[in-house]
């Protein structure tokens, strides 16, 4: 029943404080000494939340961050302000310098997450431009659908890639989402702009098996770890294959984790295509030299007094 309430709370603070706001903002603007002070607001308030023992404390301190953060947004040249002292959220810019979206999470006392997020988007008159991320999880029926900003799937997001350019860019988020006691997960969200509005979501996986995905989700053992992140040399998101223990757990992720293979999604042509049993090689080392290889015979082994 709290938790409901709390959930009930929390969305109509956000709705209600992270409205569509519009502000007078010009690129060049950097208002320093008022983002200063907002930023050490915000990581004072932050470490309340992050640090506190129960729900309700927890909550209260992120309902209180939430709205620093709105009124940090509307000062003028926030826009471009990194808040990079801001250590307890992800703060990621578009390529383009079109938007920049914020993510952070509050632990539940039962084990589970709640996430919280907001997108700044600047325009072409120099308007301002915020859309809160309100997490939908727990009421979202079908985890792959293409959803709104208002019911989003949310995650902490730690990477930004373009995946298509032009009058309709498509953007991959890749994102921890912290799941329960057993599991953890990953996903790679799609995100884009429809009449101006973010959508979460779109077909843009080519792939043998389970096409038509909008989204892709992992979940392993909470105790492994799991690679997803982008390779720009090969232009590609790699990731570990994640496997069962043994057959008789297939479905079953508590008991998921990297077979120490990598697949990978090719960005190209706007699409994601799927490479399975990608190989990773590391970059030349100077210390590449003092490896020993020990099938090679002719190599004798050095005697120690």
């Amino acid at each position: 029943m709290f938790k409901a309430l709390k959930s009930t709370l929390l969305v109509m603070i956000l709705c209600c404080a992270m409205t569509t706001v519009h502000a007078q903002h010009s690129f060049p603007l950097s208002n320093n000494p008022a983002m200063l002070r907002f930023q050490d607001s915000l990581i004072r308030i932050s470490a309340q939340a992050q640090h506190a023992q129960n729900n309700q404390s927890r909550f209260e301190a992120n309902a209180h961050f939430i709205k620093t953060l709105v009124e940090s947004l509307k000062t003028p040249g926030s826009f471009n302000y990194p808040f990079d002292s801001l250590k307890t959220i992800s703060t990621l810019n578009a390529p383009d310098k079109s938007f920049r979206i914020f993510s952070w999470y509050l632990p539940v006392d039962d084990g589970t997450y709640r996430y919280f997020g907001a997108i700044q988007v600047a325009t072409k008159d120099g308007k301002l431009k915020l859309f809160p991320l309100i997490d939908n999880t727990e009421q979202l029926k079908d985890p792959n659908a293409i959803t709104s900003n208002k019911n989003w799937y949310g995650a902490y997001y730690y990477q930004i890639v373009p995946i298509s350019n032009g009058k309709s860019p498509a953007y991959a988020l890749l994102g921890w989402k912290g799941n329960n006691g057993k599991t953890s997960k990953k996903v790679i969200e799609i995100l884009s702009f429809e009449n101006g509005e973010p959508s979460f979501g779109k077909a843009v996986f080519v792939q043998p098996k389970n096409p038509g995905l909008n989204r892709v989700i992992f979940e392993y053992n909470k105790l492994n770890s799991m690679t997803l992140t982008m390779d720009k040399s090969v232009n590609m998101i790699v990731f570990d294959h994640l496997a069962p223990f043994s057959e008789e757990m297939i479905g079953n992720f508590e008991y998921y984790a990297s077979d120490l293979s990598f697949d990978a999604y090719k960005v190209t042509s706007g699409k994601l295509k799927l490479v399975e049993n990608v190989e990773l090689k590391n970059d030349p080392n100077d210390l590449d030299e003092l490896y020993i290889d020990p099938k090679d015979k002719k190599i004798q082994a050095i005697k120690k007094l």
